[in-house]
């Protein structure tokens, strides 16, 4: 049996996972980034303590998702912008309290293990997973291992840059792929066009003047036909399959799978996806990634993070 840790900027989520991928308990404690390093370490510390005294079996490794960049060692954060954390060594600080390996990754190279492992990509030898949430991440499967590149930079996709936009990247670049298909992408084009006036009998203005919008009012509005919401959703269709369409020439995958916040509207979302990639693919009628959605759900980092020290060791 693992114990799986999906660290996030809200909440630090930790279980029990066996080799399947099964889930067999899951608890969860406020991260409290703002304490600093040690202080979430030393959460993280005692609940995996606190999951181990708990497991009916020993407990062969400890992995980790965290939101940031990590050496290929699987051990240093180099570099964690939502909880300010740079060059952070996680793993080797729990692993010797523990006594035994603990591993750390980026969280979407989790999420896409997980889902390779136990999930919508099992048994695809080359196998791409999406999540489209504040921003986009992004993780690369060849024959179940995940493709970290030289220097641990690898599946970073969600900042290839697809074109030029409105507005610049939180990484300092213009044109990244989740400045146009993320949940924050989607919200602030719809924002603009309120703002601009484009669309003035859209009932997402007076949403927007009320409470302010979210992604998911957004793309309800575009099932509704309301002219705003579908405008912002077929941008943000176009440009993720774009951004598909690159990957698919990249890679060749089986399949890409997505998930996050956004895949939430389900086959709304996958159906123009499919159609617009099918369009665009260098070769027609030639055998393409078969597109389909996550099947994780919330706990998706938790697998992953436990499918981590299985895989490793």
């Amino acid at each position: 049996m693992y114990i799986g840790i999906d660290l996030g900027g809200t909440n630090i989520a930790g279980g029990l996972v066996r080799k399947s991928g099964d889930v067999v308990q899951i608890k969860s404690v406020p991260t409290g980034k703002e304490r600093g390093f040690e202080a979430v370490a030393e959460d993280i510390l005692k609940l995996i303590k606190t999951l181990m005294k708990e497991a009916k079996e020993p407990i062969e490794g400890v992995g980790i998702g965290v939101p940031g960049v990590v050496d290929k060692d699987l051990s240093m954060i180099f570099y964690c912008t939502n909880l300010s954390w740079y060059d952070k060594d996680l793993g080797k600080t729990l692993s010797q309290a523990l006594g035994i390996p603990v591993f750390v990754d980026n969280d979407a190279n989790l999420a896409a293990l997980a889902e390779v492992e136990a999930g919508s990509l099992k048994g695809a030898k080359a196998a791409v997973m999406l999540t489209l949430g504040t921003g986009i991440g992004g993780g690369v499967a060849v024959d179940g291992n995940i493709l970290r590149g030289a220097h641990g930079l690898g599946s970073e996709i969600g900042h290839m840059i697809i074109g030029e936009n409105f507005y610049d990247c939180n990484c300092g670049n213009n044109g990244c792929f989740e400045t146009f298909s993320s949940a924050t992408a989607v919200i602030k084009y719809a924002e603009k066009l309120v703002q601009d006036k484009v669309y003035p009998d859209s009932i997402l203005n007076t949403v927007y003047s009320q409470r302010g919008l979210n992604a998911k009012t957004v793309i309800d509005a575009a099932k509704a036909g309301d002219p705003l919401g579908m405008d912002a959703f077929e941008r943000l269709v176009k440009y993720l399959a774009i951004g598909v369409v690159n990957i698919i020439n990249l890679f060749d995958p089986e399949k890409i799978s997505f998930g996050g916040g956004v895949a939430h509207s389900g086959p709304f979302l996958l159906d123009k996806v499919r159609e617009t990639v099918s369009k665009m693919v260098f070769i027609k009628n030639f055998p393409s990634a078969e597109l389909v959605l996550a099947e994780l759900g919330n706990d998706a980092g938790v697998i992953g993070a436990a499918m981590l020290a299985k895989t490793e060791l």
